[in-house]
């Protein structure tokens, strides 16, 4: 029997925005609106968020909820708004390119709807048990105002102290972020310099906060001799640095930063972050990758969660990461000390992290047998697979969100890191075919 294949990925449902994505999201709506009658609605920049947004509150209203439009906010925003209901719904891809679009669909604690929630909404669209109520029974939709005040207000209760004197290079990738970031750090008292904060649904740069689209943001940081430079997602609830000397910060290093700086002992990360988080001095416990994960175990253990692609959950805030609360960290710990001087000081080994573009004709084998022939001292397989040697690892992961493998390698000199991350592309196209021809 085959098996049936999810919609949701690691980060809800996200494809080309296109007729199927609109009727989907439709028929998300309907479900859901059957099982939670309040619902939150919001969306990022993209063209396509307006459109589907509309078609989630028609779906909701359809099966006789109450849909409460926010518009076009942040996810880490919704996420705070989202305790007031039963249930919130993002329309985003993230950190996707702008052609594509996607549904988040999030509870009141801001954590990701878990397996067992999605299966449910997976098995109604299946049945055809989603389907419009009797025309007298139709919900209804309301416009919901407030939603950035209100998380601008939430994260005034962290900060006492005034940022005046720092000035900030904020970045927001022509994200959602945009309407938020550069006023909260305002209000906080930095200078803000704002690059790419537009909301126009067109991305000036590749919308992953990564180092090679945020060159930018380097050069901005030197020329106006900043203290800080941050750069969000197309949704912000990523945010990633460079410091007062233009030099990008890793995911790794900021992990370790802001468990530092929020007093955190207890950390849920991920597979793929450093080994120097354990040699930082922090109980650690890592799942796989995906900030949902994180998400997941923080609702039972841990006071600080991320992962090295810029995810920063803060349990006491709201189980979804928090970019605009991050950066807002970020310009305090630049008021204490020059970020390069605390960046230069923490524990760090060569890792390289990169992916593979595997196109729609192609297939994966089983791994295993090429992973044993590395001869590791052990394999996991909880995500992929993550091969551990003397001093360093390796991970090969499909991606959860994108036609990709990820590969991942880490070692206590570059030479091994490098070592070990050839070891992994050869794994991978030794293992890679064409479909239907085997």
């Amino acid at each position: 029997m085959k098996e049936k294949k999810s919609i949701f990925g690691t980060s809800g449902i996200r494809r080309i925005a296109d007729k199927e994505l609109v009727e989907l999201a439709l028929d998300v709506g309907i479900s859901l609106g059957y099982i939670h009658k309040e619902v939150i609605v919001g969306g990022d920049t993209r063209k396509s968020s307006s459109a589907l947004r509309k078609a989630v509150i028609t779906g909701l209203e359809a099966a006789g909820a109450h849909a409460h439009d926010a518009g076009m906010v942040p996810t880490p925003t919704l996420a705070i708004a989202a305790k007031d209901f039963e249930a919130a719904v993002m329309i985003t891809a993230s950190h996707n390119p702008p052609q594509y679009n996607g549904l988040k669909l999030i509870n009141p604690d801001g954590s990701a709807f878990d397996k067992s929630q999605k299966t449910q909404i997976e098995d109604m669209l299946e049945n055809g048990t989603s389907d419009c109520i009797e025309w007298n029974k139709f919900g209804r939709s309301s416009t919901y105002e407030g939603a950035v005040l209100q998380h601008i207000d939430r994260i005034n209760e962290y900060f006492k102290e005034d940022l005046r004197g720092i000035r900030v290079v904020i970045d927001c990738g022509g994200g959602a972020g945009s309407v938020i970031t550069p006023l909260v750090l305002e209000k906080l008292g930095c200078e803000v310099i704002a690059i790419n904060s537009q909301s126009d649904g067109i991305f000036p740069r590749g919308i992953e906060p990564v180092e090679k689209n945020l060159e930018e943001l380097k050069d901005a940081v030197r020329k106006h001799r900043a203290a800080l430079g941050i750069a969000h997602d197309g949704d912000a609830d990523r945010t990633m640095a460079v410091d007062d000397k233009g030099q990008f910060i890793s995911g790794d290093k900021l992990l370790i930063m802001l468990a530092n700086h929020i007093g955190a002992r207890n950390i849920v990360t991920t597979l793929d972050a450093s080994m120097a988080v354990e040699e930082a001095g922090f109980s650690v416990t890592r799942t796989s990758v995906g900030d949902n994960y994180v998400s997941e175990k923080l609702k039972r253990k841990g006071d600080f969660g991320g992962e090295p692609s810029g995810s920063w959950v803060f349990p006491y805030n709201t189980l979804c990461p928090d970019g605009i609360l991050t950066a807002a960290y970020l310009a305090m710990m630049a008021t204490k000390h020059k970020l390069s001087k605390t960046v230069g000081a923490l524990p760090s080994y060569p890792i390289i992290r990169d992916s593979i573009d595997i196109d729609k004709t192609k297939a994966i084998k089983d791994m295993s047998n090429k992973i044993k022939e590395l001869m590791p001292e052990s394999i996991e397989n909880t995500d992929g697979y993550k091969a551990t040697f003397k001093d360093g690892w390796l991970l090969i992961r499909p991606s959860g969100t994108e036609p990709k493998i990820r590969i991942t390698a880490e070692g206590k000199t570059p030479e091994l890191a490098e070592s070990i991350y050839h070891q992994g592309l050869n794994v991978i196209r030794e293992s890679i075919y064409d479909e239907g021809k085997e």
